[in-house]
């Protein structure tokens, strides 16, 4: 049975969205863990990480979200487990996991050294499992050589088995192999992929924004799985805004406070995916039922419109279950540009 471990050398490098990529490619069964959580969601009373809640329900693993986690906080585990004992625990799960199937996946937290205070970090898991790790990269090109070169170094200094690295959203592909490719492979690195950026993994759904900002959908529930791929904020006039050709976009989400009628009905004009009314402030029925009937939802906050565009701005476009052209894409992605031979043995 092969295992491999996934970890990332920076936050949002996309290792989830390789583990999701790698996970449909391979076309074996496998198993999946993601000891220490990250992304914490609460549910039906229960806890779980957002990943191993994603990949569990994509590849309809028996095992509960809930199961697939050791925990999230560093000051509980730490009591709870000395260094053997969190060994131990990440073996059991890795045997239980690994009945019948012909590989585990093991999904480090949110960095490379995350987890470390409590033995839970990239290269603990590699050592308990005696697996493979397999590095995602991803960032400006200079930093991806830097990050390259030192987890190069220091993973060898560990004895550690290194299955090499994904590289990850790089914007030309051409041109990055032809300047770092060659060095890369004159240290002896592994390069198993070197993905591209898709513009289409940054958009979202109206229903993950709706959950992220904790909104309430008042009209339009039938729009929920729309698009969001531009973002304008209506503090302007109604007027001002339909001249502006950041305004003519489709697929746009609008920020505006409920009581600016005009705004929110020129953005139900022009084939917004969702408008988002802040301040708490309910606009009339007639808007209401204007958004009901174009199916454009209505998405109530209590954040002001500062407040909600900075949120949206920081918002991770993390993939979900329901993202089907997302997960087909990383497939594909997948497929065409990693050595998938060279990941299992």
């Amino acid at each position: 049975m092969d295992k491999l471990v996934i970890a990332s050398s920076r936050r949002s490098a996309g290792k989830t969205s390789v583990v999701v990529g790698l996970g449909s490619a391979l076309g074996k069964k496998f198993g999946y863990l993601k000891p220490l959580g990250d992304r914490l969601i609460y549910r039906e009373k229960h806890t779980w990480d957002y990943d191993a809640a994603l990949v569990s329900g994509l590849f309809n693993l028996p095992e509960n979200p809930e199961e697939l986690t050791i925990g999230f906080q560093h000051s509980k585990l730490k009591y709870m487990y000395d260094e053997i004992g969190t060994g131990e625990k990440v073996k059991q799960m890795v045997e239980a996991a690994g009945k019948g199937r012909e590989l585990v996946i093991i999904e480090c937290g949110r960095d490379f050294s995350y987890g470390a205070s409590v033995h839970l970090d990239a290269l603990s898991l590699v050592k308990y499992v005696d697996g493979k790790l397999i590095l995602v990269i991803s960032g400006a090109e200079d930093s991806i050589v830097d990050d390259i070169y030192f987890y190069k170094k220091h993973i060898a200094a560990k004895e550690t088995s290194f299955g090499g690295v994904i590289i990850n959203k790089v914007h030309d592909l051409d041109d990055f192999k032809n300047s770092y490719l060659g060095s890369l492979q004159e240290m002896a690195v592994n390069v198993l992929g070197i993905l591209p950026f898709a513009q289409e993994l940054t958009h979202y759904t109206v229903q993950y924004l709706a959950d992220s900002l904790v909104a309430k959908v008042i009209a339009g529930e039938k729009g929920l799985n729309k698009m969001v791929k531009n973002v304008f904020v209506g503090a302007m006039s109604a007027d001002d805004a339909i001249r502006s050709a950041s305004f003519k976009r489709e697929d746009k989400l609008v920020i505006t406070a409920g009581d600016r009628s005009d705004m929110v009905l020129a953005a139900l004009e022009t084939g917004s995916a969702a408008v988002v009314l802040t301040n708490n402030i309910y606009p009339p029925s007639n808007i209401t039922s204007i958004a009901a009937n174009k199916q454009i939802p209505l998405l109530l906050v209590n954040a002001d419109a500062y407040q909600v565009a900075a949120r949206v701005d920081g918002l991770e476009p993390l993939t979900t279950g329901d993202d089907k052209q997302k997960i087909s894409l990383l497939e594909t992605m997948v497929k065409e540009h990693v050595k998938l031979p060279g990941i299992t043995s």
